[in-house]
């Protein structure tokens, strides 16, 4: 939403820009016109361009109201322009004329439009003057100057002013002031970032904050009990909380808000889990094999409550006791997008049949139900020792990317 807002701004901001300049270059025009006939005495060709060109332009300017074409009213008004300072040009003394700066007036105009019509009329008026100055030194001049001597240094003068007016007065006045709009809308959206980037962090530092709540509230909860199953699946949702509450904590300690560094937290949470179920000296290697990858939080939590399953199964039930062995974590990206994610330990496994629909072990259902979340496919490698899986899976798109 503030996009398209941002988008109208600019619009507006162009259309007011395009419309004042038409508006000034008729009344100019027209007063040029008049000055031209009883001023300079000019009678020929050179007032009735002015003039032509003031009515066409005032009428074309008012047509906006009714088509809202902002290119057809500027292309008009820039051929018709291109047209008359030609004319005007060529009947003034050619390549020798004053008026001829007016022709840069266009290219300007264009470039203040956009990048692809000021470099077509900036071609279109090297072209023109190309002409104007061949017709000037060749033999066969098909147009004379009408301009009488006696004013000719007037004509100039006022040519001069006129070319001065509008590229300062008109042109320079009503840019610098776009330019400051857009200076304080471009200020005040980053002040909005900044208050959202804040604000979203203060929300990440809260969820993290509750769920360490939670996490600290299962602990408390768990030394009154003496069952160790009970206390061990207490203990296992614990884990799962504070899983969760790893990746709100990086992405409010970090810069970028949308995404987080998967190898950094990826190894802040086995360790984590190691020293959970393990305690601080144990005998498990932990190998981690990701690249520079960033994953957002529709992944990275889902994900990261995968690897959690995985890991805690295989320090609990694979590698018993104080016995040595190995983990190992490998994610890569391969083409059109897809993850994959290899997790493996060394240890006893469990039998082939087994699976989540005929255990009912909680961790092979949630690592099941969490590639279906992720909405990939999950494999077992039966032919290594130990429990291995294969998760193939894409990044799911980010939610709020999809709020317009």
């Amino acid at each position: 939403m503030q996009q398209d807002t941002d988008l109208e701004k600019r619009l507006k901001t162009k259309v007011r820009l395009v419309l004042k300049i038409n508006y000034y270059s008729s009344v100019l025009s027209l007063i040029f016109a008049a000055l031209c006939y009883f001023l300079l005495h000019i009678t020929e060709v050179i007032p009735y361009a002015f003039l032509i060109f003031g009515i066409l332009n005032l009428f074309n300017t008012l047509l906006y109201k009714y088509h809202k074409n902002l290119a057809l009213t500027y292309n008009i008004v820039s051929m018709m322009t291109l047209a008359g300072a030609s004319v005007v040009t060529l009947y003034s003394g050619g390549i020798n004329s004053p008026f001829i700066f007016v022709l840069a007036l266009i290219v300007v105009a264009g470039y203040v439009t956009t990048k692809a019509y000021g470099s077509l009329y900036l071609n279109l008026n090297l072209l023109i003057i190309i002409l104007i100055y061949t017709q000037n030194v060749a033999d066969f001049n098909f147009v004379e100057n009408v301009v009488p001597k006696e004013s000719e240094n007037l004509f100039a003068f006022l040519s001069v002013l006129f070319s001065i007016y509008l590229l300062g007065g008109v042109f320079g006045k009503n840019l610098l002031h776009a330019h400051h709009n857009l200076y304080k809308t471009k200020n005040e959206l980053e002040e909005k970032i900044r208050e959202k980037e804040t604000l979203i962090k203060e929300v990440h530092h809260r969820v993290k904050n509750n769920l360490q709540t939670v996490s600290s509230l299962l602990s408390l909860q768990s030394r009154g009990i003496t069952d160790k199953d009970v206390k061990g699946l207490l203990k296992s949702s614990q884990n799962r909380v504070i899983t969760m509450a790893m990746v709100h904590e990086m992405l409010y300690m970090r810069e970028d808000l949308s995404k987080i560094e998967y190898k950094s937290y990826v190894q802040e949470l086995v360790e984590y889990l190691i020293r959970s179920i393990k305690g601080t000296s144990s005998n498990i290697t932990l190998n981690i094999d990701i690249p520079n990858i960033k994953l957002n939080i529709d992944t990275a939590i889902p994900l990261g409550l995968l690897i959690n399953e995985t890991v805690t199964n295989a320090l609990k039930y694979g590698i018993v006791d104080d016995n040595k062995g190995e983990i190992n974590i490998k994610l890569r990206k391969e083409k059109e997008d897809y993850l994959i994610l290899q997790m493996g330990d060394n240890g006893k496994g469990f039998p082939e049949e087994t699976n989540h629909k005929n255990s009912n072990s909680l961790g092979l259902k949630l690592i099941h139900n969490l590639t279906r979340q992720l909405q990939g496919s999950l494999m077992r490698d039966l032919s290594r020792q130990g429990t291995h899986y294969t998760i193939k899976f894409k990044e799911i798109r980010d939610q709020m990317s999809n709020v317009t």
